[in-house]
């Protein structure tokens, strides 16, 4: 990592070229020592700027957009009151401009000359850009080599969407602190970008000569809406809708049959074939991942969402856990900040059921997943793809509309687990199933579900094509609920008292 930019580079590698306007007023220190004084001259003589961090706004692909980047080569990024100051400015200001701020922290943290003067300034720094999110307005971070201390305990770790570098240390407590104050090194490879990653604590590991297209990905998705009464680009509207009456216990059975083939397209073969645009997110944000849960951004024509997803592909492997749950909740409040719709899909053959998941709480992150999707205030749209298992699937389904594949279904146990219950053999299961009315057919005579897109005569037949063919749905689904704004929680509920 000896080779990382400073400040001006990065800036000037992520910005339009001759764009950038800083906002920066000379520093204020009032009265200090003279040891402290020499210190900031030589920082200044070493670096070429006159404080640890830059501010201003520029253009990126033409884009306004607020930028703070910190110099690590100003006694080591460190965070004093002047530093602070510079920085609460800057958030303010973007905040009142209303422009998406982009932070790019390398810090070791508070500045040891200030001591508990600077070190308390994480607490503005934080309410300021709490205050720039709640204002609906896009943060992102991307974290560079080193970040730690009360940097990455604050501004750092606040961001709607975290990048790190590649190799960068990131953490809390600096390694050599570590050492000194315990006696032994800090375990290799734990503050590394790539293990935060794989903890799902930053969303992605990106090189910085990748970061202006990253970023400018997602801000496409954050502030693209279609314009009212816009009509989708292609229509639905000559497909012929599948009959919405119950299919009886022969065409139910197959129905099920069909949406458990291994080849059935699921969520990542939609988004391949269907969607503008994806940028996948990154678990829980505190140290937990599920890859049977996919979270990304994502568009279907003009149409943004955040996707909340089972992946039926991983889930072969493993299947989704109370991580995945945690997951899915922290993408409705990332939707809610930030005024997206939100669109779930349902395609699981169930939740895990073993002790490592009662461990950890699973049935308790269904009801916090059900409360929070019920209560969110962000349009919801569910897509019901194939199979829907018991908890883990009803965690997904509140939405003020619901469509399905006409093969998909829903029910309390897989049929053979319910004909078990019943029967004390797994024998009865086509039966029961019909008797269950799990089919989406059957939820749309219910009112459960508004929209069927058809199957001709199967998705795994015709994966191409009906993708493509949910996508169009979903570009018609989510563009109508951008016009009409989310439902109320009384309302997503009334429409299961039947």
């Amino acid at each position: 990592m000896g080779n990382r930019q400073n400040a001006t580079e990065l800036i000037s590698l992520v910005l339009d070229e001759g764009s950038w306007e800083s906002w920066d007023t000379p520093p204020e220190y009032g009265a200090i020592g003279e040891d402290y004084r020499a210190d900031l001259t030589a920082a200044r003589e070493r670096s070429g700027v006159d404080e640890a961090v830059l501010t201003g706004a520029g253009l990126m692909r033409g884009r306004r957009v607020a930028v703070m980047a910190s110099e690590f080569r100003f006694l080591a990024g460190s965070i004093g009151r002047a530093t602070a100051e510079r920085l609460i400015t800057a958030i303010k200001r973007a905040t009142a401009e209303r422009l998406p701020l982009l932070a790019a922290p390398a810090s070791g943290g508070t500045r040891m000359q200030e001591g508990t003067p600077a070190f308390v300034q994480m607490v503005r720094i934080g309410e300021a850009v709490a205050a720039h999110k709640a204002a609906g307005l896009p943060y992102l971070v991307y974290l560079r080599h080193p970040t730690t201390g009360g940097v990455m305990a604050s501004w750092g770790s606040l961001g709607h969407v975290t990048v790190a570098e590649p190799g960068a240390l990131l953490g809390f407590l600096g390694p050599k602190v570590y050492e000194v104050l315990q006696g032994a090194p800090f375990p290799a490879g734990v503050q590394q970008a790539e293990n935060l990653y794989a903890h799902g604590i930053v969303d992605g590991v990106v090189p910085p000569e990748e970061i202006a297209a990253l970023l400018d990905r997602v801000l496409t998705i954050l502030t693209v809406r279609p314009a009212p009464n816009h009509a989708p680009y292609e229509t639905v509207a000559d497909t012929p809708e599948p009959t919405t009456v119950s299919y009886g216990t022969q065409a139910t059975w197959d129905a099920i049959t069909r949406s458990r083939r291994p080849d059935r397209p699921g969520v990542r073969a939609l988004l391949k074939l269907a969607a503008a645009d994806v940028v996948p997110l990154n678990g829980t944000g505190q140290g937990e991942r599920d890859p049977g849960v996919m979270t990304a951004l994502a568009r279907f024509g003009d149409a943004p969402c955040l996707i909340l997803a089972q992946d039926r592909r991983e889930q072969a492997h493993q299947p989704f856990g109370p991580e995945g749950l945690r997951e899915a909740q922290r993408g409705l409040r990332l939707a809610a900040d930030l005024g997206l719709p939100v669109l779930t899909v349902i395609d699981t053959r169930g939740a895990a059921l073993s002790p490592e998941a009662e461990n950890r709480g699973l049935a308790g992150e269904i009801a916090r997943c059900l409360a929070a999707l019920v209560t969110v205030r962000a349009p919801t749209l569910c897509l019901m793809l194939g199979e829907g298992n018991g908890g883990g699937a009803l965690a997904l389904l509140p939405a003020d509309r619901v469509i399905a594949a006409q093969h998909a279904w829903l029910s309390p146990l897989p049929p053979e687990g319910a004909s078990a219950i019943v029967y004390g053999d797994a024998d009865h299961a086509p039966e029961l199933a019909a008797k269950q009315r799990v089919l989406a057919a059957d939820l749309a005579t219910l009112g459960v579900v508004d929209r069927l897109v058809p199957e001709l005569p199967d998705a795994a037949e015709e994966p191409e094509a009906f993708c493509r063919r949910v996508g169009l749905a979903l570009q018609e689904e989510l563009s109508g609920l951008l016009a009409t704004g989310p439902g109320t929680p009384e309302t997503r509920a009334a429409r299961y008292d039947f």
